[in-house]
């Protein structure tokens, strides 16, 4: 596994990958949940692979406003087959675009699990590149948000943006 950190107006965002794929992309306050998935001792440390080069720029761009880039890259992912399953859906989110957890389970055919869903949804480890943060309510409400509420709110808001641009 190789590790770096890139800056973004979000604060740093800590990416890690094998050579099989990206396997994490976290905000700072989620660090320790990619300590606690990926320990320490199984990390080779700093460096730089194809993949984090790739996510780096994704980075980038997305922060730049390039919102609809897609970097050609592989993912190395560990969950459930039901959490894979979820966090392939999510990709299928536009930008600037959002749906509620109950949507999200009827489109993955269990409309009386927005609950595991919304589960499967708060344990991935590739943010913004697997749009949680896409996910909302079903009241309209901001809900969880593993690198906090307001950092959701930002990537909507630059995300719509974005979007308003592209319509104008």
């Amino acid at each position: 596994m190789n590790y770096t950190k890139v800056r973004s107006p979000l604060g740093p965002v800590h990416l890690l990958a094998s050579e099989r794929g990206l396997a994490a992309l976290y905000f700072d306050p989620q660090a320790g949940d990619m300590d606690r998935r990926f320990p320490r001792r199984e990390r080779a440390g700093p460096g730089r692979n194809r993949w984090l080069l790739r996510a780096e720029t994704f980075v980038a761009r997305y922060f730049a406003g390039d919102v609809e880039y897609s970097p050609d890259l592989s993912f190395d992912l560990t969950g459930t087959e039901f959490q894979l399953s979820v966090w392939d859906a999510l990709r299928s989110l536009p930008p600037g675009g959002i749906c509620t957890y109950g949507e999200l389970a009827r489109r993955l055919g269990r409309a009386s699990g927005p609950r595991a869903v919304g589960a499967a949804v708060g344990r991935n480890p590739v943010s913004l590149l697997i749009p949680c943060h896409r996910v909302i309510g079903a009241s309209g409400k901001l809900t969880g948000y593993a690198g906090g509420l307001e950092r959701k709110q930002f990537l909507l808001d630059h995300e719509q943006e974005h979007a308003a641009r592209m319509a104008a």
